[in-house]
């Protein structure tokens, strides 16, 4: 996995967000979204509609995760833990994480969060997902992946990744995100730390996707704290 991790801390930094170029190819892709009927992979599938989050479908996948999926939240987890620790620094707040996932891993399952969060996406035509945040208990990994499985502009239209940035006493920014077949996007869960005239402060961060225009869109998430 060739990654250049500067370039991605200063995105983060900059923007609220950074891609991550061709992270899986188009048949690794394909595997995941034709995976979405496989029941046996999943705990739970959720309908959006019916809470009032969009409308599209989700699955969280079950452990033991597939190998591919728990070796990539594995590998991605060190260097983003670097980044995290460096807000936290910023923001002077004294929670660190530690280098390896499963280290983290084990303070959220200590902590009743036993759930696996990686996820399934899939919209049709007319779904989107609104704005929101992925928190699921005390224990909260504050950066999280998603990954594009389909081709925009073939299997599907419209579906943009957006995110907003709510800053005090400001109007709030959005930051749409493109992405072709196989790219991530690298944002923050909850808040990240901005640089302003008087100093670091706390902005709070949401995300969703657009409204799909036509065709089918799928989207692998990847989310490193475990769910109470």
């Amino acid at each position: 996995m060739s990654i250049d991790w500067d370039r991605v801390a200063d995105d983060l930094d900059a923007f609220g967000c950074a891609v991550l170029p061709s992270l899986l190819d188009a048949d690794q892709c394909a595997a995941y979204a034709a995976g979405y009927a496989d029941d046996a992979r999943f705990r739970s599938r959720v309908v959006m509609e019916r809470h009032g989050f969009g409308r599209g479908e989700y699955r969280y996948y079950a452990y033991p995760l597939p190998p591919g999926l728990s070796g990539l939240r594995t590998a991605l987890y060190p260097p983003l833990a670097r980044i995290a620790n460096r807000w936290q620094a910023a923001l002077g707040l004294e929670e660190r994480y530690p280098d390896a996932h499963g280290d983290y891993l084990a303070r959220c399952h200590a902590a009743g969060q036993l759930r696996p969060t990686p996820l399934l996406l899939q919209y049709g035509a007319g779904d989107y997902n609104c704005l929101h945040q992925d928190l699921y208990g005390d224990f909260v990994f504050p950066l999280q992946v998603a990954v594009l499985l389909s081709r925009p502009g073939v299997d599907f239209s419209g579906g943009e990744f957006v995110l907003t940035e709510q800053r005090p006493r400001m109007q709030s920014r959005v930051e749409v995100v493109p992405l072709g077949q196989g790219d991530a996007v690298v944002f923050p869960v909850h808040t990240r730390p901005v640089n302003g005239t008087r100093g670091i402060y706390r902005v709070n961060m949401r995300h969703g996707v657009s409204r799909v225009h036509s065709g089918q869109r799928h989207t692998l998430g990847i989310i490193f704290h475990d769910a109470a």
